[in-house]
């Protein structure tokens, strides 16, 4: 009996996963374009979020932190990404040799207050890949890995807005905000802003609004802020879920 070629094409979709070498939302895009396969890939990422190490010792965790760029503060008004960067941590340790950032090309006039704010003008965002590539190279990066970013709720909305404009699909990670974990540890303190724990933490600011950068500065960040967790009995990840829901 003849083989169903889209058998073959889940099948083999499904192995690489299971090697580690294709994550799911990336599966998604470039190897499901049938609406069977997209709810299988769609399936995996439910699995993967379930296998998340929430009992292992925060040290022996990895983490990608990210920060974006865009053109105003709402996908839904039709506002997009312009610039993307992230840096790895693995535990407490920041490993700036491992790191991503690319512009992306909003396909959109950038308004004169944003390139003013991040100096990302329309002629660069003009020579920038597309949204698709970007997400591709970026969701490669991050891997399974924990997401921090600090103030989360904005790049999380344009991270799965264009996740799900490009492949039906939302970002299956687990994430930590650095902003909810600054008020945690510093409730007296009345701004959680960026520069506010920058400047707290004597931290040297580079340079502000641009993705990589301000990566690499809230990885600094969560280093200090993780530092004080063993005074809080706070050794795993459930243990910070813990200690926050309270």
């Amino acid at each position: 009996m003849k083989e169903d070629p889209k058998y073959n094409d889940t099948w083999n979709l499904w192995n690489l996963y299971k090697k580690g070498g294709l994550p799911p939302v990336i599966a998604s895009v470039l190897g499901a374009p049938t609406a069977q396969q997209m709810a299988f890939v769609r399936w995996l990422t439910k699995e993967q979020r379930k296998q998340s190490p929430v009992n292992k010792p925060i040290d022996e965790l990895e983490f990608a932190v990210v920060d974006l760029e865009t053109t105003g503060f709402s996908p839904s008004q039709g506002d997009e990404i312009i610039s993307v960067g992230a840096v790895l941590v693995r535990g407490r340790h920041i490993d700036y040799r491992q790191s991503f950032y690319s512009l992306v090309n909003p396909r959109r006039d950038i308004p004169a207050n944003i390139v003013e704010l991040t100096g990302i003008t329309n002629e660069m965002a003009e020579r920038a890949p597309d949204l698709l590539p970007v997400l591709q190279q970026f969701l490669s990066f991050v891997r399974g890995r924990i997401l921090i970013f600090h103030g989360g709720g904005h790049d999380k909305a344009f991270l799965n807005a264009a996740l799900w404009k490009t492949s039906r699909s939302r970002l299956p990670h687990r994430f930590l905000d650095t902003m909810i974990l600054s008020k945690w540890l510093h409730p007296e303190m009345e701004n959680h802003d960026l520069d506010s724990m920058l400047g707290y933490y004597g931290i040297p600011v580079t340079v502000r609004h641009h993705a990589l950068e301000d990566a690499k500065m809230t990885s600094e960040l969560w280093v200090k802020l993780a530092e004080q967790f063993p005074d809080k009995k706070v050794h795993s990840l459930q243990d910070l879920y813990d200690a926050l829901s309270k």
